[in-house]
């Protein structure tokens, strides 16, 4: 039987955490005050901040560009695995800014590319954005499963 954990942890072990899951739910607060949920692929920069290509146009640009407080979870590869909430203050970084984060982002997530020319200008003819989360606070790392004290029912 699986028992439910909920692991306090330090920044250092909450970025080990971080650094090799890359499905992430991003939660930002429209205009309207309610909120907007989006799958993404996430990474870490070298200055351990949660990063997420995008598009200027899309929902999430844009309600970080209105309120940069958002929440990110930060998911395992399988479905049961250990997550973390993290929430933290965004921002968006447009062309020609987000060119060379967007290299790190790549690097953090996929590793090296095979033609980084290459990469920089597919970069800019999407026009891609950044958003870079700074982590301000965060949850314990849990795990879902049955209440510790079910072992003893």
């Amino acid at each position: 039987m699986a028992i439910a954990t909920a692991d306090r942890v330090t920044r250092e072990e909450l970025l080990d955490f971080v650094r090799p899951r890359h499905r992430s739910v991003l939660i930002t607060r429209k205009r309207s005050g309610g909120l907007q949920i989006s799958p993404v692929t996430s990474g870490l920069d070298s200055e351990g901040r949660i990063v997420v290509a995008t598009y200027p146009q899309r929902a999430k640009a844009a309600n970080v560009r209105h309120d940069p407080a958002v929440s990110v979870c930060v998911l395992s590869d399988e479905f049961n695995g250990a997550y973390v909430q993290i929430d933290g203050t965004a921002e968006v970084l447009d062309m020609p800014d987000a060119l060379e984060p967007l290299v790190e982002y790549f690097r953090g997530i996929s590793g090296e590319h095979p033609d980084w020319d290459e990469y920089r200008d597919a970069m800019r003819k999407q026009n891609k954005s950044l958003i870079r989360i700074a982590i301000d606070e965060w949850g314990p790392i849990a795990t879902g499963g049955f209440p510790p004290d079910a072992e003893r029912g």
